[in-house]
């Protein structure tokens, strides 16, 4: 267990929510990355009340490591119900760690189309980025080790939790 506990998910999440509330319209599109920026994705689309209908990425295969990890288990299906091209799109992840998931999520996003404005929220930032992106949008930063991962998980009633695992 870390010193400072990882702070509450859903806690987070509400705070999060307050500080998009301002900057998006109803035409906001909001696009989760599998698995836990869905989870998020969808509490935040129903609490922002967005026209646009949810989407959702798996960035297996625009990652720039998958030459040398290969393909990971449980791959999912990317799903973009809605027009990306002059879009204003919101990216959401779980945590921000290195930058190289956020800019395979950008990669293939333009695979879609080319939208107005690519921003990103994200529950955790946590240090190690080796890419220049950071959130728009963000619910704490959180200290982990090189040996550490901060992952998000949901039990069975949806009831989102923050979990520090050892590598």
């Amino acid at each position: 267990m870390p010193a400072n506990p990882l702070p509450d998910a859903e806690q987070l999440l509400a705070s999060l929510t307050d500080r998009m509330r301002p900057t998006v319209g109803p035409d906001t599109g909001l696009v989760g990355i599998h698995t836990g920026g869905v989870w998020l994705a969808e509490r935040l689309h129903q609490a922002l009340g967005l026209q646009l209908p949810l989407g959702t990425l798996d960035v297996s295969f625009y990652r720039d490591d998958f030459s040398r990890k290969g393909l990971r288990r449980n791959v999912k299906s990317s799903d973009i119900p809605f027009d990306v091209d002059g879009c204003d799109l919101i990216i959401v992840d779980d945590v921000l760690y290195t930058g190289r998931t956020i800019r395979a999520a950008m990669n293939e996003l333009f695979d879609y189309g080319r939208p107005a404005r690519i921003r990103l929220a994200t529950l955790v930032v946590r240090g190690g980025r080796e890419l220049p992106i950071s959130a728009d949008f963000s619910g704490a930063e959180v200290s982990a080790g090189a040996d550490e991962s901060i992952e998000l998980a949901r039990d069975a009633q949806g009831r989102l939790s923050l979990q520090l695992v050892r590598n």
